[in-house]
């Protein structure tokens, strides 16, 4: 039985700065999605998180990834 799952990955905006737009990547099956931005790279001190969706739909950081799922990483923006 296979204990791995298959995911792709989508940073936006300052989390593609010196890193990747989309890939795709391999982890243990009961990955969460704060696994996986832990495994990124990304800095959330410096630019936190904003919205974290999987397969289009919003989702927490404690969403354990399914086979195939399509994990989108936005940081919080500022206007004014």
């Amino acid at each position: 039985m296979d204990d791995m799952i298959n995911i792709t990955i989508k940073l936006f905006a300052h989390f593609r700065v010196n890193n990747f737009k989309a890939e795709k990547r391999s982890y243990a099956k009961g990955t969460t999605a704060r696994d996986v931005i832990a495994d990124t790279g990304i800095d959330i001190k410096q630019f936190p998180l904003g919205i974290l969706m999987a397969n289009g739909r919003h989702i927490n950081e404690d969403y354990i990834l399914k086979e195939g799922d399509i994990l989108a990483i936005f940081p919080k923006v500022g206007g004014g």
